[in-house]
Parts: C-alpha cells; structure tokens; sequence
C-alpha cells in the first residue's frame, strides 16, 4: 500500500514500524496482555480465546480502565461459517430502581461513584458466551496469565499512578479499593509492585465454578451486601437473569466496503451516521491533516453526534430508528447541513417517528481467518471507585449513561441496559473481514475511528500511519482539541472558521490508544498499527 503525498502534514516516519506477519496477528493495551493472547494464537488457539486471555490480563494490569466488574462488545468473524456476529455483554440497572427513588436520596443525576451508579457487569457471562461458540480452550486454560500477574504483582506504570492520583480522594472513600490502590494511604510510586490476591482467587473461583460464581454465587452475593450497605438496589435476581444478548451488526457502506458495529444501546450508529455523510465528498482530494479535511469531519461529527444523543438508547425500552438515521438520504441530507467556511455552534437532531476515557480495546486474527474486535471498561476511571469485598474486583459506574429525566430516552428504568460509548468496529470487503479496529475514549471513540477509516481508505496510509496521525477531538462545550503536532496554518485556518481550538500535547493519550489490524488477502500478510499514546503493542507470526 503505498501512502498519497501530503501537502500539510509532512510525515517525518512513525514512531513505530508497521508490524507485519503471515498467520496470526493480535494488538491491545498492554504488552504483558498482547503476549498472553499471543501465546495462544501460537498454540492453534481461536481469536476469541486469545482474546479473552488478554483481557483477563488487562483487567488485572489496567485495574483503573477494565474489570470483571465492567462490560464488553465484541465483533467476531468466523472464517468457518464466513459470518459476523455481534455480541452485546452490558448489564441493566437493578430491577428494584428508578427514577423517584434516586430522586427521594435528593439526587438529580446519577452519581460518578458508589453503588448507585452500577450496573449488572456483563464481561464474565460475555465471555463465556464468547467462549460457548467459538472457542477452543476452557476458560481455566486461558485464565492462567492473569492470575498469575494478578497474585505475583504487576508494575505501576505512570499512567496508572496518575490515575490514582486524580481519583485518591475518591478511592480514599472505600476502604476496600483504597487497601489495593492506596497502599499505607499513599498514592504508589511508579515501578511499585501491586498485588491483588483477592482478585486472582476470584478468577480461579470463575474458571472452576464458571459464570454461575458470578452471577448466582458467592461474589453476586457479596455484591448484593454491599448494595443493601450502601443504599443501593441490587438483589440476587439482577445477576441470576442476566444474560449475554447476540445482536445483529450495524453497516454502512463507505468507499466500496462495510463498516460494521453494535446496535443500540452502543453509540456504534454515531460512526455510521459519520461515514454516511462524509461518502458525499472525495476526500482524498483534501490533504491528510489539513484544515478542510478536519473542518467537514468535524461538522459531520456534530451532526451525528446531535442525532446520537436524541435517540441512542436502550431499544427495547424506546425504540431506536436506525434505518432512518442510516439511509442514504439522510446522509445526503445532513451533508447539505455543512457550511463549507463556517463551523456550526449549536446543532439539532433531526426529528423522526419513532414507534468515559478509560476502556481498553483489542484486535486479533488467527491461522484461519477467525477476527474479533473487542473492547471492555469500567467506563470512567476506577469506575465506580468501589471494589467487592473480598473479591478485588472494581465495580463499573456505567449507570452514568442514564438519566434522571423521565422525558429523556435513556431514563433510569428498572432492567433497562444504559447507554454505551463502547463500540468496536470491522470493515469488510465483499464479505470478509479487511480491517479490525477500534479505540477507547467515550466521546472520543467515534471520531478517533473515523480518522483512521479516513486515512486508510481514502489517503491509503498503513495502520501504523493512520494510528499515529495528528489526532483532533470535538467535545459537547464546542471546544476542539488538537493535538500540538498539526502545523500553525491549519490551526489558524480552522480558528478563521469559527472553531474554537485547544491545543494538547503532541502525543495525548486523551485521544484514545488507536489500533488496527489489515488482513491482505492478495499478498497473503497481515499487517498492524498500536497506538504509542498509550502502552498498546502488537504482536505477529
């Protein structure tokens, strides 16, 4: 693949080389998680139990972005029934919750920590789900790693250690995560050791007992005590009813291929809307980097983003129009909606009918042809501060996707799964998988996928190039972030059209931990790009 010239970003080589490989292929956010999925491809392992080993991993290494206490999405391609199938493993508010009760603790939104602002945690039954269709190990064979980084202790790296630093007070307030994160009541230095034997005894009890430890044992019991401690909703119903739900794809097309991502309740349809409008312009014919490639993504951003917000949801509770929000003539129209020299301040959703920083994502393709797109969190850092006694396992606030307006489409309801910023993506190409991408970054997701599509297909960079691009940001205050690599000119040509420009450091892990895996088919090689933001890193065979 041979990268087009650029007239504005004058690509001075990547900070990383392109990996590349013959037969398998696995990129996530963290060394020790991408060697343990790694040892399993080399094995003849499946995709998804490579996946599932390196997340077990990073839920051990990345404690303040993932946890069996949080959710999971996962796209998977089954070179054998040569089909994509989706997987939804978020969690629903406590049946005995809702709006008047938050409202008589004199709340007015969902807290950012404590009880109140969990969900059922959906991982640890998504991943024997996973595991039930495509894979080829136990979840004990694949556990091993994890339990071993979480018993013998792993290294505290700097962005844990600021993360600690930001949510001490907060971490402070629960004993139970302030003992683990907090040892002797300080923040760790970096290269400290920290040890979670709980948390190992945990994955060992789910890898005997299965699922059923979670959900119908001893860990939703001690859960469900510290809810009733707590003031909190949760009864043992919530976990025994909770279930995985195989969803169908979302796709949009875009430059001959498939873009393809979950449903509802994921913010998925928002990188769809995106591609919908942007397939109106060549936007090759703009440089990579430039101020008039950034100013039609960004409004197209908004755009998408005003429809997003108006109707993403839970759709069995209200429904979602999807096929609407898709078509092309809404695409063709919300591009008609673009000032070419103006940025737009306030923009609204179109009306129809209708009947969190800290994540971790991962990419793998295995000897067969077997790809999974995979991304878990705890939504914001440390979630919601709260670790289940004697488990070591940190609770996720995603009920922070809900609100307490009875008007608003994601309203607190009893059983009802919240909004989701989580989204992996795939891109196919008469059917079969061509690109396996993704990133964390709540808001950020999205845009940061969209960038890397646009790189790819339309300015046919490599992975790594396109993973290590000049990345921008679009918030809801109307700000747009920047990060401090893109050149003078451009910055000043979008402030002359009304975008209001930050500036970040050169390299800003805000901007999520981009990865991407490229499966050639002509030259038979697979190719990868990790994201140096943050600590993502690749591996090949």
């Amino acid at each position: 693949m041979l990268q087009k010239s650029n007239q504005v970003y004058e690509e001075s080589g990547t900070r990383r080389m392109l990996l590349t490989g013959n037969n398998w292929m696995i990129t996530t956010d963290h060394p020790l998680a991408t060697q343990a999925g790694a040892e399993v491809l080399a094995g003849g392992g499946h995709a998804v139990d490579a996946a599932i080993a390196a997340n077990l991993v990073l839920t051990v290494v990345r404690p303040h972005m993932c946890s069996l206490g949080g959710d999971l999405f996962a796209l998977i391609y089954s070179a054998q029934t040569e089909r994509l199938e989706a997987l939804n493993a978020s969690g629903c508010s406590p049946l005995a919750a809702n709006i008047e009760k938050y409202r008589a603790k004199g709340l007015s939104e969902i807290p950012e920590t404590g009880i109140l602002t969990a969900t059922v945690p959906g991982v640890v039954r998504g991943w024997y789900t996973l595991l039930e269709r495509f894979g080829t190990r136990t979840f004990k064979d694949l556990s091993g790693k994890a339990i071993e980084s979480a018993q013998k202790g792993f290294y505290v790296d700097s962005a844990l250690q600021q993360a600690i630093l930001e949510k001490k007070d907060q971490l402070t307030d629960f004993p139970n995560a302030a003992a683990i994160f907090l040892p002797d009541g300080r923040v760790p230095l970096v290269g400290q050791r920290i040890i979670q034997k709980d948390l190992a005894q945990s994955i060992q009890k789910i890898a005997v007992q299965g699922p059923e430890a979670f959900y119908c044992g001893s860990i939703a019991e001690s859960l469900v005590h510290l809810s009733q401690a707590q003031g909190g909703f949760f009864s043992k119903q919530d976990f025994e009813k909770h279930q995985s739900k195989w969803v169908q794809p979302l796709q949009a097309s875009y430059r001959g291929r498939e873009i393809c991502t979950l449903p509802p309740n994921s913010q998925g349809i928002a990188l769809l809307m995106q591609a919908r409008i942007l397939e109106q312009m060549d936007l090759s014919k703009f440089d990579l980097g430039g101020g008039d490639l950034i100013h039609y993504m960004v409004e197209a951003k908004k755009l998408a983003f005003a429809d997003r917000d108006r109707y993403v949801c839970d759709p069995g509770f209200t429904p979602v129009p999807v096929n609407r929000l898709l078509s092309a003539e809404h695409g063709h129209k919300q591009f008609g909606r673009i000032h070419p020299d103006r940025a737009a301040g306030q923009v609204r959703a179109e009306a129809f009918t209708v009947g969190g920083r800290d994540t971790v994502y991962l990419a793998v393709v295995d000897q067969k042809g077997n790809a999974v797109s995979l991304i878990q969190s705890i939504y914001e850092p440390f979630g919601s501060c709260m670790v289940i006694p004697d488990t070591g396992i940190i609770l996720h606030n995603r009920g922070r996707g809900f609100s307490l307006n009875p008007a608003h489409p994601n309203g607190l309801e009893p059983g009802k799964r919240p909004y989701h910023t989580l989204h992996p993506a795939m891109v196919l190409k008469n059917g079969r998988p061509q690109i396996v991408l993704g990133s964390p970054g709540a808001d950020g997701q999205t845009q940061t996928v969209m960038q890397m599509l646009v790189a790819m297909l339309d300015h046919e960079t490599d992975m790594q190039t396109a993973v290590e691009v000049p990345r921008w940001r679009s918030n809801p205050d109307g700000t747009l972030w920047m990060e401090g690599r893109f050149d003078s000119r451009v910055v000043s040509e979008l402030k002359g059209r009304g975008h209001r420009v930050e500036l970040r450091p050169d390299w800003d892990p805000i901007m999520g931990s981009a990865q991407a895996i490229r499966i050639d088919y002509e030259s038979g090689f697979l190719l990868a790009g990790a994201d140096p933001r943050r600590q993502a890193y690749a591996i090949g065979s």
